[in-house]
């Protein structure tokens, strides 16, 4: 049996005393609960913003009413500033936003008084607006150049099967001749065509009456792959072969690609009795450096 006396004395048998240490995990006081611990516990209270608030945006400051962040609902900044998130802040104090704020005035502009930007920048703030999800600046740009007529492009592209794939292809052929030829460019043959079925000069004004009368077995007789890298075609729409090879052209520049062309002929590829195949050939050059 083991007595405690008010001075700590211990007596009784040594084998069935407890040792101090064993005294001290039992009286110990509890740790000092952890940040993770509290954060468990205790909900962290809303965030107050005042007024007027100052940003910090990628190192870019502003300054604005609360009420303009929270101008539309369904947006990010609004959920942001809602007081449900907690929003760090930089050594002055300004909420911080992690984001490039080249544009952030824009945004601003549009929230406070619905501005929309010059054109040369709509792409740009058209790119920001869908960071921040601002609904009502999205459709507005969507409705201007050059947006409205990249709208226009890709519903004409949406007629080409197989485009971006293509696209792909041609950059990649090019890469690896230009690798095995240790070369600064390359270059690769595309067929660019509008119309199914081939043609002779001559038969152009019958061309539209001859297309329709050719049987299933007729048709077959006219199939064929030009010797060429690429093929693009056909489709049945206004535009022409010229304004695939803008297209062509211009998505590849996108990607920082250099690219010139030129027609180089046609296919001359006879399928049967005075029929041949006249398809428009272009070497693409890609200059890679």
């Amino acid at each position: 049996m083991v007595v405690v006396t008010g001075q700590n004395k211990v007596s009784g048998n040594p084998d069935d005393a407890m040792s101090s240490s064993d005294a001290e995990d039992d009286f110990q006081e509890p740790a000092t609960p952890t940040a993770t611990q509290a954060g468990q516990a205790l909900p962290l209270l809303p965030q107050q913003f005042p007024e007027v608030v100052p940003l910090n945006v990628g190192g870019m400051y502003f300054t604005t009413r609360l009420s303009t962040l929270r101008r539309y609902e369904d947006t990010m900044l609004a959920a942001m500033f809602s007081g449900r998130h907690y929003i760090p802040t930089d050594a002055e104090g300004r909420y911080f936003i992690d984001r490039d704020g080249t544009y952030f005035g824009d945004i601003l502009n549009f929230l406070r008084s619905g501005d929309l930007p010059p054109r040369e920048r709509v792409r740009a703030v058209y790119k920001e607006a869908q960071y921040y999800s601002i609904g009502p600046l999205l459709d507005n740009l969507e409705d201007i150049q050059p947006l409205k007529g990249e709208k226009v492009r890709q519903a004409f592209l949406g007629l080409m099967p197989y485009y971006k794939d293509h696209l792909e292809r041609i950059i990649e052929i090019a890469k690896l001749r230009a690798m095995q030829r240790k070369a600064r460019f390359a270059k690769l043959k595309v067929c660019v065509f509008k119309e199914e079925m081939p043609i002779t000069p001559y038969e152009c004004p019958h061309f539209n009456s001859l297309r329709f009368e050719r049987s299933e077995s007729e048709t077959k007789l006219f199939e064929h792959h030009c010797e060429v890298d690429v093929s693009f075609g056909p489709w049945e729409a206004v535009a022409d072969v010229y304004d695939l090879l803008h297209c062509i052209v211009t998505d590849l520049s996108d990607r920082g690609i250099t690219v010139d062309h030129q027609c180089i002929g046609v296919c001359d590829k006879h399928l049967i009795n005075h029929y041949y195949c006249k398809r428009p050939i272009y070497e693409f050059k890609i200059t890679w450096w």
